[in-house]
């Protein structure tokens, strides 16, 4: 399973190098890598061996399919640099349930994706613990605030992420 996990690592990072030409060496890097299964609800961190760092539970899109356009509530598939790691803590978010803003959202964490058309997906904290291991978001990755907390430590900017197909249609 390692072997098989590295392989597609390698095969993302060079389909994404050609797309979109980022020159890594210029970015602050980690040869940790990320992968996502919408399917399985499930996140791993794997070093560059291939052997695995942390794992934890997701929440992803309500909805099944790769992200189309803002509000179709998918989770977009394909392999994403880290762009940037923000303090989320005071920020707060309307889910149109009619409750209105709801303080720390996010939780303590918002690590955000380079998704080509979208500037708003990311990893990130709960203030619904109970949604994680559900398909409860509007295209974020959601963790456990705890499982952002350990996350941070082991990715940086530049790092990759892969979010698999949905294999469950």
């Amino acid at each position: 399973m390692a072997f098989y996990s590295r392989a597609i690592y390698l095969c993302m990072l060079a389909l994404f190098l050609s797309v979109y030409g980022i020159n890594l060496s210029a970015q602050e890097k980690s040869s940790n890598y990320v992968h996502i299964s919408k399917s399985d609800m499930e996140l791993t961190v794997y070093n560059v061996d291939g052997q695995v760092l942390f794992r934890c539970m997701v929440g992803c899109g309500k909805e099944l399919g790769n992200k189309q356009k803002k509000g179709d509530n998918r989770t977009p598939e394909g392999c994403f640099p880290i762009t940037q790691i923000q303090n989320s803590s005071h920020w707060a978010h309307d889910f149109c349930d009619g409750k209105g803003l709801i303080e720390k959202a996010y939780g303590p964490y918002f690590i955000r994706l380079g998704v080509k058309g979208f500037t708003g997906i990311g990893i990130h904290g709960t203030c619904f613990p109970e949604s994680i291991g559900t398909r409860c978001s509007e295209g974020c990755i959601r963790l456990h605030n705890k499982d952002v907390e350990k996350l941070i430590d082991l990715v940086t900017v530049g790092c990759l992420v892969t979010i698999e197909k949905d294999t469950v249609q």
